[in-house]
């Protein structure tokens, strides 16, 4: 007998028919732990429902959930009420849950909670030793599964944005028992080699089992220890896991994390750009500036007429050199010689038209004279004093310190006054 082929809707037209007549499957009670949770923006709930070794998709549409009393999240112990049926356009069974209560918090979320406060107690999760990140590293290093979609976004990520970088890929189990060890193997092994700037750990999204183990305590100290920093990019931006807490920084996807790891090159570019176009600013300003000062400076009259410059400075040189050859003592000296003797000329002159009118003889009379004439007792060995241009006549008019000339009979001294004695 020949058989007939049918398409797959028809397939899962039949299968939805066979469990909505189910009555078994058309009114059941179910107590589970919540994972995967998501809530769209109307308002529905996605999530799985789990125990230890199943797990189940539910949905709950916006109506029902509006009466809930208390906010779903991951790791939820929960009692639910509902149907079971297939969802026809991609064949896949689910729960559609029309109540839900909490039934108090599931044994992995528990112990979540309780790593998380025992390591932010030991200042595992302290923002103080967070360090920086490289700004242009030659070098990151990435550690996740060699054949995920986490790595591919990555590479091509780094690639496009800083092509310069070098990746290197630490393979390690991201899932399952035995991805706690190797991680901590990779984490170690990229210490050792000592060649990355910046490390990058994580993972795609997934349920909190499979996120499991970047909450492993071993995998949290690992972390912790290593001397080049770490991005953590684990799940997706609502997933939480204690790895974040404890690397210098937390990415929401590893495609993030990717970005934040390398700068951008044509935003680099348009800083480049930007910065060009500051100096040539700056820098024609002060051309412009220098330029306009050169204009005055070659416009002045120093630049214009420098022969007349030279000649007035000549000219203020010899008046300065003639006031000092004036000033010079030999020429004072020989001046006030010169107006001493003149004044003693005239005097002898007057002297003897005096005495001729008065018919007095006249060498008698001179030789009388000649006993009260200065230059006649100064010829004797006394001295005028001069100071300013005035005779000194007592010590009174002296100061320890004062210039004065001394007259002889025939020359004179430039003097100073060490000390001044007055007698009894």
């Amino acid at each position: 007998m020949e058989r007939t082929a049918i398409t797959v809707s028809k397939l899962n037209q039949y299968l939805k028919a066979k469990f909505d007549a189910d009555r078994n499957l058309s009114d059941i009670l179910v107590k589970a732990e919540i994972s995967n949770f998501k809530r769209h923006s109307r308002g529905h709930l996605y999530f799985s429902l789990k125990d230890e070794t199943s797990q189940i998709a539910a949905v709950m549409f916006a109506g029902n959930a509006a009466s809930l009393r208390f906010e779903p999240k991951d790791g939820a112990k929960v009692l639910v009420e509902g149907y079971v049926t297939v969802y026809e356009p991609s064949g896949q069974y689910q729960i559609y849950v029309q109540k839900m209560t909490d039934a108090g918090k599931g044994d992995l979320y528990l112990e979540y909670e309780r790593l998380k406060a025992k390591l932010e107690a030991e200042g595992l999760f302290a923002a103080g030793r967070k360090r920086p990140l490289p700004t242009f590293p030659s070098t990151v290093g990435v550690i996740t599964s060699p054949t995920g979609a986490a790595v591919r976004d990555v590479i091509q990520i780094i690639g496009r944005r800083w092509p310069l970088t070098q990746i290197i890929v630490y393979p390690a189990l991201v899932q399952g028992p035995d991805a706690r060890d190797s991680l901590v193997k990779a984490i170690t092994r990229a210490n050792d080699d000592a060649v990355a700037d910046v490390l990058i750990v994580g993972r795609g999204g997934g349920s909190i089992e499979d996120l499991w183990p970047f909450n492993e305590e071993a995998v949290a100290r690992a972390i912790f220890t290593s001397r080049i920093p770490i991005v953590a990019a684990v799940g997706h931006e609502t997933d939480f896991t204690i790895a974040d807490f404890v690397a210098d920084l937390r990415a929401p996807t590893p495609s993030g994390a990717a970005e934040v790891v390398v700068p951008d090159r044509r935003t680099m570019a348009e800083r480049i750009t930007v910065l060009n176009r500051k100096v040539e600013y700056v820098a024609g300003k002060a051309v412009a500036a220098s330029r306009e000062r050169l204009e005055h400076l070659t416009a002045s009259y120093v630049f214009q007429n420098p022969a007349r410059l030279l000649e007035k400075a000549q000219m203020r040189l010899l008046n300065l050199s003639d006031r000092l050859d004036r000033m010079r003592p030999d020429k004072l000296l020989a001046e006030r010689r010169q107006s001493v003797s003149l004044f003693a000329d005239r005097l002898s002159q007057r002297i003897r038209a005096i005495i001729a009118a008065s018919g007095y003889q006249y060498g008698t009379t001179v030789q009388r004279l000649e006993l009260v004439n200065p230059l006649s007792i100064m010829a004797k060995g006394y001295a005028l004093v001069h100071k300013n241009n005035h005779i000194v006549k007592t010590v009174i008019d002296l100061e320890p310190g004062d210039r004065i000339d001394v007259l002889l009979a025939d020359g004179a001294a430039d003097c100073q006054v060490m000390a001044v004695r007055k007698d009894a």
